[in-house]
């Protein structure tokens, strides 16, 4: 862990303050934790949040903001003291507090001369392809207006629950605006004060982490603690959307959103917070479009031998390494691939329908032809494939 915290000090420092020098359009995150306070929404906060944007965006940034909040903030107007007990009342919660929550916002951006946009966005929105396409057009409308676009996951309409089965949370929702806008950077504001080397809620000798080389290496399991009671999300969420972002080469600063002046202090020096390095091999937008926008339409199980191809050869997969095959898909679908022991190993399109895929699975693919009368060499190209174990 020292090499993650110190190694290449002063490269990593160099590329921190260029990227915070020149980043032209940036994505800032902010969590329920950060917004709330004991009544509701914490109005200091959201002051402060809109004060350090406005400075943002008065020097020439396009900036996109995600905002959780609305469920606490619909919590505290009617008085909840617990959590919501289900996704129906969750849902209420948050059809009362996001208008709450977008009003406090209008407010403070306006006494800053700043207009504000209200998005709100489901899976479905960014898994259909012409709907993907639609917000990048309303999104690059508004940006091109000078207009603050403040983004939410349309909770109020989920027909699954609150959890990974849509974005998971507004980490994973804020790394898909990244490729959608053309991100340069990836601003993540937190109620911890950064990425720790353990979970420092359990572990007092737990150390701040200055910089994260390779977030790939790190072990997410060990270095965070569960979610926090006011969000969905925690430190994992975080890391997991920044390893996201990694891979499409735009770097992620997790800052501490309740501490004044944060945000404004890491663009002037850069002196707070986490700074996690992009990837030096990033994946294309398509790839990354198909790996986290899209829901999988079924399962293809695969042996261990076809495992080890995937990850160390970077092999196409072929129907002799299918085992099982789950689910009623089309060709050109996308499906979830898994190993043995159920470990999910990522995201491709089939070549084939389900119901073929599982006529031919661990057949040699000299033999598919005389099954089905007709034959594609692979049943997953490496080229709509991506392996990302967190997906």
């Amino acid at each position: 862990m020292e090499a993650v915290r110190e190694g290449g000090m002063a490269d990593w420092k160099r590329e921190r303050e260029r990227v915070l020098r020149e980043a032209r359009r940036v994505v800032v995150k902010v969590g329920s934790a950060v917004l709330a306070g004991p009544d509701g929404l914490d109005a200091a906060v959201i002051d402060s949040l809109a004060e350090q944007i406005s400075q943002l965006h008065g020097e020439g940034r396009d900036v996109v903001f995600v905002s959780s909040g609305a469920v606490a903030a619909g919590r505290a107007v009617l008085r909840h003291e617990a959590e919501p007990a289900g996704m129906p009342d969750r849902q209420a919660a948050s059809a009362v507090g996001q208008s709450r929550l977008m009003h406090a916002y209008d407010q403070a951006f306006a006494e800053r001369a700043k207009v504000t946009a209200q998005i709100l966005l489901t899976r479905d929105d960014l898994n259909s392809r012409r709907r993907y396409l639609n917000a990048r057009n309303t999104f690059r409308t508004l940006l091109a207006w000078r207009a603050i676009p403040i983004v939410n996951e349309n909770d109020t309409v989920m027909v699954e629950e609150l959890t990974e089965l849509n974005f998971g949370d507004n980490d994973q929702l804020a790394a898909l605006l990244l490729n959608l806008v053309e991100a340069d950077l990836f601003v993540n504001l937190t109620s911890a004060a950064g990425v720790y080397t353990k979970n420092p809620d359990t572990c007092p000798d737990a150390e701040p982490l200055e910089c994260v080389a390779d977030v790939d290496a790190l072990d997410l399991q060990a270095l965070c603690g569960g979610k926090s009671s006011l969000g969905t999300g925690g430190m994992y969420s975080k890391l997991k959307a920044a390893r996201r972002a990694a891979q499409i080469g735009v770097p992620t600063l997790i800052l501490p959103g309740r501490e004044p002046g944060a945000l404004l202090r890491a663009f002037s020096t850069g002196a707070s917070g986490t700074w996690i390095a992009p990837c030096a091999h990033t994946i294309s937008a398509k790839k990354f479009w198909l790996a986290y926008n899209t829901a999988p339409s079924g399962v293809i199980r695969v042996d261990a031998g076809a495992v080890r191809a995937l990850e160390e050869r970077h092999t196409s997969l072929l129907p002799a390494g299918i085992t099982a095959v789950e689910g009623a898909f089309q060709r050109g679908a996308p499906v979830r691939i898994e190993g043995p022991d159920g470990r999910v190993l990522g995201m491709g399109l089939s070549n084939y329908r389900a119901v073929d895929l599982k006529r031919i699975q661990g057949l040699k693919t000299g033999e598919v032809a005389g099954v089905l009368g007709y034959c594609y060499d692979e049943a997953v190209h490496r080229d709509n494939m991506h392996l990302d174990g967190l997906l």
